[in-house]
């Protein structure tokens, strides 16, 4: 073992990737649903710097892991939180997130007060509880030391059990009606003009009555299929070619238009033929759809857009991102130049640009390092923190200029699991030794305190939600995932709630409750 011990000391990038390894393996043991995930990383983390204290990689390691984790999430989700704070929903929303963090807040304080514990350990109750791993390291950075990893290590696991048990016993007490959507992709319907009300309009005009979400795409008259034009006169007795991502919208439009005739518009290829194209040319990246005109002798038109695993309706302000899967329907002799117009390219699903990220990262850090004067407190940074205000501003604006701000769903994705894993190796392994003494000496203390301060985080939103303001389950759930922040929380509401409601709400709360987070535990030492 000494051997094994000396091994890990003399290479620390060795160990650390074994430690991400090793917990990646670990986090993937599943007990009746409940798995710790990437969370795992910091246990096996832990284990290996109590084991081998000389192993653990230098901290700019973990800072670096953090500031990607949080650029991600910020481009990610930028448009979706500035939407939550102009919105009466998302600033309900994030009201009442913010009552739960703060009562989180202040159970981990009041412990220190009334029990003598270390504010060190209280302030890693919090972050663990929520596991917010740049809370954490600004804990880590406002008091100098790496208390806050141990308590943080102790919440860790009720932070992200202890949503999931609560959302599962409230979900079978009440019982809740979800309205879940039919389907999750694309779906399509020949509709026959049969509404004599509609001979000599305009499709623009048949467009703006059918409901909405609904898309008419193509047009079949006497045997020939063309695409749909705004400015097209139909007739009576004429096929429309409808999309839409549910079919009750499309039986209503059905119904305000004339009837669903199944036929040849979708069978006969010989007009118009259905592409798809991955989005990987500059030049349409970032730009709206109503601004490209589509090459090809033809008339062309998009039917469809998906998005990683979604499917989007193509609107004319849709702006499309690097690897966007788009349908095109056009004739078969205009499919090479819309390939070429487009790029198609399967590498668009991870490209970004390197010139933007780092551009971001850098205003993000500078942020992070100017200091605010405050009465009483003291000057104050935001820190890491500032990389994640930064990303969320460039996420919500997407393109300036020539510059696209965006990154894939499948990059992101990249970048966000190795910043944190990254990040939770390196902590781990720097506080190992002490959290091992710390557990010893306060035996089961720790662990009653860690699931109080998770309560205190949960149970106000889901009363509240639920029973002061009387909203949706699948509403409250995904508050509760934004505000505690795990993503296998998201997961598992979007499991009991199969809407979009938990999405949305994730998307709104998590990164405005994350600088909330920041902003406590770099507050509270300043007034002790």
């Amino acid at each position: 073992m000494e051997f094994v011990k000396t091994l890990l000391e003399t290479q620390p990038l060795m160990a650390l990737f074994l430690t991400i390894a090793i917990g990646y393996l670990v986090g993937e043991i599943n007990v009746k649903g409940f798995s710790l995930g990437a969370g795992a990383v910091l246990f096996v983390a832990l284990a290996i710097g109590w084991f081998a204290p000389k192993s653990a990689p230098a901290p700019m390691v973990g800072t670096l892991g953090l500031a990607l984790f949080l650029y991600g999430v910020g481009i990610g989700y930028g448009k979706q939180f500035f939407m939550g704070l102009t919105s009466s929903s998302g600033q309900r929303a994030n009201v009442l997130a913010l009552i739960g963090v703060l009562s989180a807040g202040l159970a981990s304080i009041l412990f220190v007060k009334t029990m003598g514990l270390n504010l060190g350990h209280a302030l890693g109750l919090f972050a663990g509880s929520g596991t917010s791993t740049a809370t954490l390291q600004a804990a880590i950075v406002t008091l100098g030391n790496d208390d806050p990893a141990v308590g943080y290590s102790v919440a860790y696991p009720f932070g992200v059990a202890g949503p999931i048990l609560v959302l599962y016993i409230t979900f079978m007490i009440l019982k809740p009606k979800l309205e879940i959507p039919a389907g999750g992709g694309l779906e399509m319907l020949e509709i026959a003009l049969r509404n004599p009300d509609l001979s000599g309009r305009t499709l623009g005009d048949i467009m703006a009555a059918v409901p909405a979400g609904v898309q008419i795409v193509a047009l079949r008259r006497a045997g020939r299929n063309e695409a749909a034009s705004p400015n097209y006169v139909v007739a009576e007795n004429d096929i429309v070619l409808a999309t839409a991502t549910s079919k009750d919208a499309l039986a209503e439009a059905a119904k305000s238009l004339g009837e669903a005739a199944p036929g040849r518009l979708v069978k006969d290829r010989s007009d118009l033929d259905y592409l798809r194209v991955f989005a990987s040319r500059p030049t349409v990246v970032g730009r709206a759809l109503g601004d490209l005109e589509l090459p090809g002798d033809k008339a062309a038109i998009v039917a469809q857009v998906r998005r990683g695993d979604t499917d989007i309706m193509p609107r004319p302000d849709l702006v499309l991102e690097f690897g966007d899967r788009v349908g095109v329907l056009a004739h078969r002799g205009d499919f090479p130049s819309l390939r070429r117009h487009f790029g198609d390219s399967i590498k668009g699903t991870a490209e970004f640009s390197f010139i933007s990220i780092g551009i971001g990262m850098a205003l993000g850090f500078l942020i992070g390092a100017i200091q605010v004067p405050l009465p009483a407190i003291g000057k104050l940074s935001v820190g890491v923190s500032g990389v994640l205000i930064m990303a969320l501003i460039l996420g919500n604006l997407r393109r300036t200029g020539g510059m696209n701000w965006t990154i894939p769903l499948s990059a992101n994705l990249v970048l966000r699991n190795l910043g944190l894993t990254l990040f939770l190796a390196q902590v781990g392994m720097s506080s190992g030794p002490k959290f091992a003494a710390t557990v010893a000496d306060t035996g089961l203390l720790m662990l009653v305190l860690g699931a109080l301060v998770l309560f205190a985080l949960v149970l106000p939103i889901l009363i509240i939600g639920l029973f002061v303001y009387r909203m949706p389950y699948d509403e409250v759930a995904g508050i509760v995932a934004g505000a505690t922040g795990n993503p296998a929380i998201l997961a598992y509401a979007t499991k009991l709630a199969p809407t979009d409601r938990p999405d949305i709400g994730y998307a709104m709360i998590f990164p405005g409750m994350t600088i909330v987070k920041i902003l406590f535990v770099d507050i509270v030492p300043a007034l002790s």
